[in-house]
């Protein structure tokens, strides 16, 4: 799982503690534009934008050179700042990359709400961390801060990302009541547009709206741009642009000075295509030579300042002439509060690059060289690459790019990395070895695998040498292009590094052995921990998968003690989980238990909040406590992990979680509790590099075998494809284990002795499997079902003796839900047990702990049906305040599973409603019964 996911982290220098790396942002991108000079007031749509304060998002979608910017900013400055908290955000297409944007978007919120999103953005520098944790996250911070935000995204059409599309719809479903989106753009953005609708949680602002009335053209001609015309005049102008306010502006600015006002009107005519460049070619020549090259030359910048303009232009009066501009309306749009930086209206900026390129082709790439000198001087590489490209200059771009990778994998900017490595020219990428596995390793996180190899070849051939010609290795060669010695001095131990996880990736555990073994002998010295920690745990998920626990536990012990060396302690946290569930299945509760409670100890710091995987361990805690039957303790343990937020988990915490919660209900009583929560566990579900030994739809097989829904459990065995002679696989073994579960619940309930005849032979299997391999957890497991399986044949001698070699088994670590969860079959041998010799103990502890929750609140001398445990938790909550959804989160159950609660206790308790519940319970002295489960859970849950 996670330290193997870090793998492709190989060549980054390493981590200070636990900082978010996502690199520099730009604050100009976060600054909302001020309300400019001369606006003409336009209070049909200010008032049109205030009723987004009403809906979840505000959508204002038109061509360039509508004045969305401008009626935005407008509305923003209408409104008293103490109302409301405003987070915006100008997108430009290099946000495109999901965790770049993810950081803008969050950086945004917190110059609204400081410290909001901080968990946000741990997540993203975390691998395999999807668009809905960190939104997620986010969301929770804006649910517990009071007050309304608006969150305006300018320029949303530049962004193409499906994956950032699917986080925003996500955003949109579970944004707070009092947060409000807006979304300016050209096009409509690929959301749930339609839903929102219907929902009238949409307000909408078209071209048609944003459209000039004759009325306010009249006003922003005559009064804002000082023009004498004629209503005549106006009208005519107002006809030919439409109430196009972009067109309007240049005609107004052509016309400024002129006494030709009619001709100028007759000529201008045409297909709107044509407006914009006519219009614009109006205004370059109306000025001043020097104005005009500025203009022109400074068009291939995103964002302008003073010194940046002289840099390029080659003069020195870029503030002056950015300030002049500014003056004269000139479509340049301040970026900051001070007007240090500022940009060009899109439109604008399009037609003077068009211009540029047709009048001085043999200038652009000097812009753009110039440009990346100045950015990189500064210290802005990210803008420097982008200038260098653009620029033609691709080996100079290469060597920024080199420098960037550590910051742009911390941050997981794969796609930046793809994006940039991909405009390289071949030849300029193969002879950078360290750009090779920079590329090999951002497709490999973003789950991409054509190509790996190839850049791996590349890479390869230049730190490759022939044995005995006296060369270092990891020296370069004199044709080699190297940056970043210290990355390139790791490039042999991460190309088998690389190797080892694809050969994990396609199932052949045996080359991931022998890949990460050559990474290990590659790798420096032993203070190397960023190397050898990946390479040791890759071991060990590989023997792990092959089910030798020992060495797999052994070398995932190295890989911990390497990562907790290099301060990663999130991932040590990762590996203390994975640590535990290898003994889980080798039945050794105590070492587990220890092992995470190590690990809690290092992520959980005195000072200062608990790092991520805090939450993971308080998980895996919880599980090793629902074994030994302390279910009180295990749900304190996931209610402080589910406190601390998903965002101080790892990818895989959600469905863990909730796997965890399934087995409480179960061993409550409340089975249909537990198929609801791991038939959401299973949609949470999030792959990784640890072997699935256990899938959630395993788990809900067995549960379902254990409701008497053995056809159910028989189905899925059948879309599994797992039957009774198949041959032994660690991998399969638990699935094999639920096959032969629902083939002994099918004997019993119809019998058939071919049901019972294949699962003893299954079985007889999957015992020897265990034995060999030392898995005495999964050994107790095949046990029980044996016994029950002996059982529904009449053979109870052999039931008594297979259940008294399991209690053996299972004493000295405290082992009791994988009795207890089987139910009454196993119960009645349990009774049995007792007069047998050596297992009186043991089996009388586990029937006083299955005594608790069994009589379901029954008085003695009434008929009242038993309540199930969350059926006594749901009659509590029936006596509060709580609606339905209330109790639901109360109790960790959906609503669903609450109503079904709800009706069986009516049922059983003959009454309609709910004060009539709540009254019978009283009489019956159920309410104290469920009083005292409560108190016994320490958090009222």
């Amino acid at each position: 799982m996670w330290p193997v996911t870090r793998v492709v982290d190989a060549g980054a220098r390493p981590l200070q503690g636990e900082a978010v790396a996502v690199g520099p942002l730009l604050t100009t991108k976060l600054h909302a534009p001020r309300r400019r000079r001369g606006l003409v007031a336009r209070p049909r749509l200010i008032e049109r934008l205030s009723r987004g304060n009403e809906a979840a998002l505000t959508l204002v979608s038109a061509p360039a050179g509508f004045g969305k910017t401008t009626v935005l900013s407008d509305w923003l400055s209408a409104a008293p700042a103490a109302d409301r908290c405003v987070a915006w955000l100008s997108l430009d297409a290099r946000d495109d990359d999901p965790a770049l944007f993810w950081a803008y978007l969050v950086a945004a919120v917190q110059t609204a709400l400081p410290g909001a999103g901080a968990g946000a953005l741990a997540l993203l520098s975390t691998p395999q961390t999807s668009a809905e944790a960190v939104v997620t996250s986010l969301v929770n911070d804006l649910d517990a801060v009071p007050g309304d935000l608006v969150l305006v995204l300018d320029d949303y059409h530049l962004i193409e990302s499906a994956e950032v599309h699917e986080g925003m719809a996500y955003l949109l479903e579970h944004l707070p009541p009092h947060a409000h989106l807006v979304i300016a753009g050209r096009a409509d953005p690929p959301l749930p547009l339609a839903r929102l609708r219907v929902r009238g949680e949409l307000v909408e602002l078209r071209a048609a709206d944003l459209r000039f009335t004759p009325e306010e053209a009249a006003e922003y001609l005559t009064e804002a741009m000082g023009l004498a015309l004629s209503a005549g005049e106006v009208a005519a102008l107002d006809t030919r642009t439409e109430g196009w306010i972009a067109a309007l502006q240049l005609a107004a600015l052509s016309m400024q000075g002129r006494t030709d006002v009619t001709a100028f009107l007759t000529d201008f005519a045409g297909d709107d295509r044509y407006i914009v460049d006519y219009l614009v070619e109006e205004v370059l020549q109306r000025q001043p030579e020097r104005v005009r090259s500025f203009l022109l030359q400074t068009s291939i910048l995103s964002r302008l300042s003073g010194p940046l303009c002289d840099a390029v232009t080659g003069r020195h009066d870029g503030r002056q002439t950015l300030e002049a501009l500014d003056r004269a309306n000139l479509f340049l749009i301040p970026l900051d509060d001070r007007r240090r930086w500022y940009r060009y209206h899109h439109l604008f900026a399009d037609v003077l690059q068009a211009h540029l390129l047709d009048e001085q082709p043999d200038a652009v790439a000097g812009l753009h060289r110039r440009a990346a000198d100045w950015h990189e001087t500064t210290g802005e590489r990210a803008e420097a690459v982008h200038h260098a490209l653009a620029g033609g200059d691709p080996a100079r771009a290469a060597e920024l790019i080199e420098l960037l990778l550590p910051t742009l994998q911390q941050g997981r900017q794969e796609a930046t990395v793809r994006r940039w490595l991909a405009a390289l020219p071949t030849e300029v990428l193969r002879v950078r070895p360290v750009l090779s596995i920079g590329y090999a390793a951002a497709l490999m996180v973003s789950g991409l695998t054509d190509g790996v190899e190839e850049h791996l070849r590349d890479a390869e051939r230049w730190v490759t040498r022939t044995p005995g010609d006296g060369q270092d290795p990891r020296a370069p060669s004199a044709e080699v292009v190297v940056v970043d010695e210290e990355a390139f001095r790791r490039v042999p131990s991460a190309i088998c590094l690389y190797r080892a996880g694809q050969a994990l990736l396609s199932g052949d555990p045996a080359g991931t052995i022998r890949h990460a073994r050559a990474a290990l002998d590659r790798a420096g010295a032993d203070d190397d921990h960023l190397s050898r920690g990946p390479a040791a745990g890759l071991l060990g998920v590989a023997y792990w998968t092959t089910g030798d626990l020992d060495a797999g536990h052994r070398w995932y012990t190295e890989a911990a003690a390497h990562l907790e060396r290099a301060g990663h302690l999130s991932d040590v946290a990762g590996c203390a989980v994975a640590l535990a569930d290898i003994r889980l299945a080798q039945g050794r509760l105590g070492e587990a238990m220890r092992t995470l409670e190590r690990a809690l100890r290092l992520v959980t710091p005195e000072a200062g909040p608990p790092l991520r995987g805090a939450a993971d361990v308080h998980v895996g805690i919880a599980g090793v406590l629902i074994e030994r039957g302390e279910l009180d303790a295990a749900r304190r343990h996931l209610a402080t992990s589910r406190d601390l937020g998903e965002h101080a988990g790892l990818p895989q915490t959600p469905y863990r979680w909730r796997v965890a919660m399934a087995r409480i209900a179960e061993a409550e009583g409340d089975r249909e509790g537990a198929l609801a929560l791991l038939g959401d566990a299973e949609r949470r579900y999030a792959a990784d590099y640890f072997p699935e030994v256990r899938p959630v739809a395993a788990l809900r097989a067995r549960l379902l075998a254990r409701c008497g829904r053995w056809a159910d459990a028989l189905a899925w065995a059948g879309e599994r494809a797992v039957g009774v002679d198949d041959e032994p696989d660690y991998l399969r073994e638990f699935e094999h284990l639920i096959l032969a579960r629902a083939l002994v619940a099918r004997f019993t309930a119809d019998g058939g002795e071919d049901s019972i005849t294949g699962a003893v032979r299954l079985l007889t299997r999957l015992r020897q499997a265990a034995e060999v391999g030392g898995r005495t957890g999964t050994l107790i497991e095949v046990l029980v079902v044996q016994a029950l399986a002996e059982q529904a044949r009449g053979q109870v001698a052999a039931a008594r003796a297979t259940l008294r070699r399991a209690l053996a088994a299972a004493e000295p670590q405290g082992h009791v839900r994988v009795f207890l969860d089987e139910g009454p079959p196993l119960v009645a041998l349990l009774r049995a047990a007792p007069t047998q010799v050596g297992a009186d103990g043991y089996a009388r502890r586990l029937l006083a702990a299955h005594a608790p929750d069994q009589d379901g609140g029954r008085r003695p001398g009434t008929s009242v049906d038993p309540l199930s445990g969350r059926e006594l938790d749901v009659l509590r909550l029936l006596g509060t305040d709580l609606d339905g959804p209330d109790i639901a989160r109360e109790l960790f159950l959906s609503v669903n599973t609450v109503r079904t609660h709800t009706k069986n206790i009516y049922a059983k308790l003959g009454v309609t409603n709910r004060r009539a519940a709540v009254r019978r319970g009283e009489e019956l002295d159920l309410l104290a019964r469920a009083g005292h489960r409560s108190g016994r859970g320490g958090d009222g849950r």
